[in-house]
């Protein structure tokens, strides 16, 4: 009831700030004690005027505060929220943007709510269940403004009247579910007589009776738990109740829930636009996007900004966004008047325990967007189970968010995370925390990647980890899951000169790297490795992180120009190293970036230097990397039939050696070579056999997990599928591509996006 919660809140501020008890109050003024407590908890949300000034003279209170109380006092006798055929919600919804799957999802409920009501008899008494509604989320997410949002479209749906109840969960002390119940029947005009018959044993008949028979929408706003809640839904009716709150409530059942996350980044601009006005909007629509970034499209923190700037009419957009920029001041800079988003993140924080609070902190740690329970665990040194549930809590209170089995801090909840841990456990006890995580990412790194390393496979059995890396599969699950916080965590083992940790994690990885060729680091990871190797004094390991250096540029970065650079520095550190085989490989990766440019004699001749090296060196891989690269220089000067040849040899050659060749190099060879012999048979006008073999390479690529080539593949089936007259085929295969999600060849994507819709124009 906001005019009488306004008045005892006005009341209650007044007694603190003159230091008098209710006792106290009670005795200065005259007005009972009961009096006093009931009007400050809301009970009586309309005190007479003469209790007014009797409370105004024992407070002492001047001119202006007396008007103020005075005021207040009116407004909670005003109609606003008076019961039957009540439709006025609060004031603050008017620039409501966004939500519109929830206002849709809204409407559809309300309709359900209806036609419940038509459906029942006139003697069936209360036989329909009214809908209930449970929305959720992190602090300044918008919950409460979704809500009346919603409640004001939807009024004329609820004939019997609408009315917001505050259940103050944040507060210390929230109001009893009883002491809510009397709020309800009062504000729908249960008499007192009624009132004191019943007693408080029977008001929750009188509640449930009441809601049973009226079509009214109750929103019970700001919840703190399901034990507040649950004796305030009504068991029958035709109406509907809209719930509030952080916490998920998951013990309430038969709601519809409705999580709240942030706004879309087009919905944060255009909710900051209409508070700052269109003129400065789009005088610089790139400011306008940084602030809604930077507020990371919290709708709280986008009204105090919007509002901090509709107040400065002489600060431009750009302004507010660089201070903004500056992350260890952004919650400062995120308050206007008595709004703050720190003030919203706190009443969250205090209800934690301290386990949860500890996890909540230290989350602030993690470097990638996401993180794993294991991960977590050891950030606080619980063990995983316990991790999970402290996780739970998290999740549970609205201060974390979650995706399958990966957990997120919001961006402004994680600098605000971040400024806790600092000030609750200083610096050397959150470097401490760090430093156990990252230790335990790069361990389980190497253990992960070696899964694809000739020789290793499975972990050893005496190791002991929290995930779980019993196949191939799972190891690349958690290697790119992880990807963003291991990768950290090897930046800094860099950058505190832990050498041979960096060397050690890269050259655990780089067999793996085949599997996630366009993730956008392996020119990093191999340079930074290739770097350290030198500051270890060691060529050997120098020159071989300097060839899976060179790899990354051709392959993963298409820049073939700059890898000759690489493999030639390779090719000097072998050298040194008195290795034939990084040697080999040095000549190899050469003779590949000669292909890319189109010089086909230097790359032949490179390619013949790698192969005489890696037989020398006995090294069966390399020389298969050879005959494979062979056919690749031919099929490149248009020399077709000889490549297919070519590829026919490697093919009987690899065939021939049986186990000497590692399944991982095996399988990634065959898939290239049968592409190969595709694309040569396409140019050839050779449809069916190039479709036969470009599917064998699908088949190859899925079969082994190699998305991005996948992904190549498929547009080379859809050229011989649209080349042969069968459009359908080639459609399908463009919009496999498309689907294929962010390990594919981004560029393949494009052009496979683009080619469907040319296609889907004719």
């Amino acid at each position: 009831m906001a005019g009488g919660q306004a008045f005892g809140a006005l009341l209650r501020e007044l007694r603190i700030a003159r230091s008098l008890t209710i006792e106290g109050l009670a005795e200065a003024s005259g007005v009972s004690v009961r009096g006093v407590g009931d009007l400050e908890r809301g009970r009586r949300a309309a005190p007479q005027r003469r209790t007014v000034a009797a409370l105004a003279d024992g407070l002492g209170l001047g001119e202006a505060e007396r008007e103020r109380l005075l005021a207040s006092a009116r407004s909670g006798r005003s109609p606003a929220y008076r019961p039957a055929g009540v439709r006025a919600f609060p004031r603050g919804v008017d620039d409501f943007v966004g939500r519109s799957r929830e206002l849709e999802r809204f409407g559809g409920l309300a309709e359900r709510a209806a036609a419940r009501a038509a459906s029942r008899s006139p003697g069936d008494g209360g036989a329909a269940h009214p809908v209930v509604v449970a929305v959720s989320g992190a602090p300044g997410t918008g919950k409460t403004t979704l809500a009346l949002h919603a409640g004001r479209r939807l009024a004329d749906r609820f004939p019997h009247g609408q009315l917001v109840l505050d259940l103050r969960g944040t507060d210390e002390n929230p109001p009893a579910p009883a002491e809510l119940l009397l709020v309800v029947l009062k504000s729908f005009g249960v008499p007192d007589r009624d009132l004191t018959k019943a007693g408080p044993e029977g008001h929750p008949a009188l509640y449930r009776q009441l809601l049973a028979e009226r079509r009214s929408l109750l929103v019970l706003d700001n919840a703190r738990d399901e034990a507040q809640v649950r004796p305030l839904l009504p068991g029958a009716g035709a109406g509907m109740v809209v719930v509030t709150s952080r916490r998920m409530l998951t013990g309430l059942e038969s709601v519809h829930r409705m999580p709240l996350g942030e706004l879309s980044t087009e919905e944060a601009t255009t909710f900051l636009a209409s508070l700052v006005g269109a003129e400065r909007a789009t005088a610089d629509p790139a400011a306008l996007a940084d602030v809604a970034r930077r507020c990371g499209h919290l709708p709280l923190a986008l009204r105090v900004a919007g509002n901090w700037l509709a107040t400065r009419t002489g600060w431009t957009v750009r302004r507010l966004a660089d201070r903004l920029a500056l992350e260890e001041r952004r919650l400062d800079v995120l308050s206007a008047g008595d709004v703050r988003v720190v003030a919203a993140f706190d009443l969250s924080y205090r209800q934690l325990t301290s386990a949860a609070a500890r996890m909540f902190r230290r989350l602030s740690l993690v470097p990638g967007p996401d993180v794993s329970a294991a991960c977590a665990a050891r950030l606080t040194g619980q063990d995983l189970f316990d991790a999970e549930d402290t996780l739970e809590e998290l999740v549970e209170a609205g201060l974390l968010g979650t995706d399958r089995d990966r957990y997120r801090l919001h961006d402004l909840l994680c600098l605000y995370a971040r400024g806790l841990l600092t000030a609750e456990e200083g610096a050397e006890g959150a470097e401490r925390a760090r430093a156990r995580m990252y230790r335990w990412l790069l361990e389980t790194a190497v253990v992960a990647g070696r899964w694809y390393e000739p020789d290793h496979g499975a972990p050893p059995a005496a190791w002991q980890g929290t995930v779980d890396l019993s196949s191939a599969d799972r190891a690349r699950q958690w290697l790119q899951a992880e990807g963003g916080n291991w990768l950290a965590a090897l930046r800094a083992a860099a950058a505190a000169g832990e050498h041979a940790t960096v060397v050690e994690v890269a050259e655990s990885l780089h067999w793996f790297s085949d599997q996630w060729i366009f993730w956008g680091h392996w020119h990093e990871i191999f340079g930074t490795a290739a770097r350290s190797a030198r500051a270890l004094g060691d060529p050997l390991p120098e020159a071989t992180q300097l060839n899976y250096d060179a790899w990354a540029l051709l392959l993963c970065e298409g820049r073939p120009r700059d890898s000759l650079a690489r493999s030639a520095q390779a090719l000097a550190a072998a050298k040194r190293a008195g290795d034939l085989e990084q040697q080999a490989w040095a000549h190899h990766y050469t003779a590949w970036a000669h292909r890319l440019l189109d010089e086909p004699a230097p790359g032949v001749r490179h390619n013949e230097r790698a192969a005489r090296l890696f037989e020398a060196a006995g090294d069966l891989h390399g020389l298969l990397q050879c005959m494979h690269t062979r056919a690749l220089l031919l099929a490149g000067q248009d020399r077709n039939e000889e490549a297919i040849a070519a590829y026919r040899s490697t093919l009987t050659w690899l065939d021939g050696t049986g186990a000497a060749i590692e399944p991982h190099v095996a399988g990634l060879t065959r898939l290239g070579v049968h592409g190969g012999i595709g694309t040569c048979h396409s140019r050839l006008r050779q449809w069916d056999e190039a479709v036969f073999h470009l599917r064998t390479a699908l088949e190859l690529c899925r079969a082994g997990g190699n998305t991005a080539l996948e992904s190549r593949h498929l547009v080379h089936l859809a050229d011989a599928l649209l080349a042969a007259g069968h459009t359908d085929e080639a459609r399908e295969a463009l919009a496999r591509c498309v689907r294929l999600g962010p390990d594919a060849d981004p560029q393949c994507v494009a052009e496979a996006r683009g080619r469907l819709d040319r296609l889907g124009s004719r």
